[in-house]
C-alpha cells in the first residue's frame, strides 16, 4: 500500500508540471501512464469498469471522471481535477488534486484551496475510535460554512487489494447512512472532498462517465489514501 500510494502520489507531483495552457487531456493522459509503468506499476484506472483512460481528467464544471481526449485543450484561467490510481503488487494508491491552469479567478482559487483544507479537516477525525460520520462532518461543517455545494452522489471508499472496498467516505453526514463504521488500525480508506461552486446538484454526460455541475459553475476535488495506525493515521500518496 505505502508503495502504490507514494507512486499515485509522485505521479500527480509529475503530472502537475505538465499542466499548462495547451496541453490536451490526452496527453496528460500518456505521460502518466508512461510514469507509472516506467517506475514499476500499472495504471489503476486503465480499463476499470470500462474506464478509456489512465487518469481522470475533469475541466472546470466536470466534477470528476473526466475521459482524457485529444479534443480538450487546457487554455488559460481553467482548472482541471486530476483523480489517478497506480496498483504495485496487487495493491492501490488512489488520490486526486485541482490544479489551476494559468491566471485563475479568485474566486475559483478559493473554491481549490477550501476543497483541499476539507480533506485535512477531515483527516483530523481519520483516527481509532472515531466513526466514518466524524470524518464526514468535519468536511461538510468546512464546505458548507463558504457557502458550497457538496457532491452527494460519489464519495470515497475503502481501498485496498480493490481499487473500491467498504465502507463508503461520504463528504456529508446523512441519517440514513448513520455514523458509518468505526475507524480501526489496518483501515485503508480514500478521503476525496468534491466540492462544487454553486449547487451540490449534479449530471451524467451522453459518454456515460462524465460528471459535471448541473449550473455549470466549476467543480474541485482533493483526495488522499490513508492509513489508519494505532497511533492516528499516515496519508500514504504524498499530500502537498
Amino acid at each position: 500500500m505505502r508503495a502504490a500510494g507514494e507512486l499515485t502520489g509522485r505521479t500527480l507531483n509529475y503530472i502537475e508540471k505538465l499542466v499548462k495552457s495547451g496541453v490536451t487531456t490526452k496527453q496528460l493522459d500518456e505521460a502518466a501512464e508512461a510514469f507509472i509503468r516506467k517506475n514499476g506499476g500499472i495504471p489503476s484506472f486503465l480499463n476499470y469498469d470500462g474506464f478509456p483512460g489512465s487518469i481522470c481528467t475533469s475541466v472546470n464544471s466536470q466534477i470528476v471522471h473526466g475521459i482524457p481526449s485529444k479534443k480538450v485543450k487546457l487554455k488559460d484561467g481553467d482548472i482541471i481535477s486530476i483523480d489517478c490510481g497506480a496498483m504495485i503488487d496487487g495493491y492501490h494508491g488512489d488520490a486526486a488534486r485541482t490544479f489551476l491552469v494559468g491566471e485563475v479567478d479568485p474566486e475559483i482559487q478559493k473554491l481549490v484551496e477550501v476543497t483541499r483544507e476539507c480533506f485535512f479537516k477531515g483527516l483530523e477525525m481519520a483516527v481509532p475510535g472515531n466513526h466514518i460520520s466524524d470524518i464526514s462532518r468535519a468536511i461538510e461543517k468546512h464546505a458548507l460554512a463558504h457557502g458550497y455545494g457538496i457532491v452527494r452522489e460519489l464519495v470515497g471508499h475503502g481501498i485496498g487489494s480493490h481499487l473500491h472496498e467498504a465502507p463508503e467516505v461520504p463528504n456529508f453526514t446523512s441519517v440514513r447512512m448513520g455514523r458509518g463504521a468505526r475507524l480501526a488500525p489496518g483501515m485503508s480508506i480514500a478521503i476525496e472532498p468534491m466540492i462544487n461552486l454553486g449547487s451540490c446538484e449534479v449530471r451524467i454526460l451522453d459518454d456515460g462517465w462524465t460528471c459535471v455541475t448541473a449550473d455549470g459553475k466549476p467543480s474541485a476535488h482533493y483526495e488522499n489514501t490513508v492509513f489508519i495506525t494505532k497511533d492516528g493515521n499516515e496519508v500514504l500518496t504524498n499530500p502537498n
